[in-house]
């Protein structure tokens, strides 16, 4: 799963620029550990002297910190406009899927008005086969002329007799 790293994590070798302990060789006995060995940085900042807080001298030209400056103001510069147009590409395929996402709901809506369309139509259909309002009142004056005409003949012939009184 996990491979050993190829440089020892322990010793001098691993930091670089640290000054060697008491002892070269390391000891494995199991005796009092020997004092963190002191970094190049460390001894740097504890030899430097004390930085003056509040002045901001600017960097000459020549200095060599100023061209690392330069590049990296370069770099940001760089960056910050790849930024700019990345963000100017997904504002643009944000406006297009806006724009698709809009021509799907109508297309989806089109679709929605041609199915309710063609229920109409079917419901339209199926109504213009019911008879009229004038078919409707013919027949209601054809049966009732027919109930007086059979009600008159059965007393005639006496029919109501044939009915068991309750």
């Amino acid at each position: 799963m996990t491979e050993p790293s190829p440089t020892p994590s322990t010793g001098t070798s691993f930091i670089p620029g640290a000054k060697m302990s008491e002892s070269k060789t390391p000891d494995l006995a199991g005796t009092a550990p020997s004092p963190v060995p002191e970094t190049q940085a460390i001894a740097n900042q504890k030899a430097a002297p004390p930085l003056a807080v509040g002045k901001a001298e600017p960097l000459s030209p020549s200095s060599p910190g100023s061209d690392q400056l330069a590049r990296i103001e370069d770099k940001c510069a760089r960056i910050e406009d790849k930024y700019a147009r990345s963000e100017a590409l997904l504002s643009r395929v944000e406006e297009k899927i806006e724009g698709a996402t809009t021509r799907m709901s109508e297309a989806a809506r089109q679709s929605d008005l041609a199915a309710l369309r063609s229920e109409v139509r079917a419901v339209a259909d199926r109504t213009r086969r019911l008879p009229g309002s004038g078919a409707l009142v013919l027949t209601a004056i054809i049966t009732a002329v027919l109930t007086v005409v059979l009600t008159i003949a059965a007393q005639r012939f006496h029919l109501d007799g044939l009915i068991t009184p309750r």
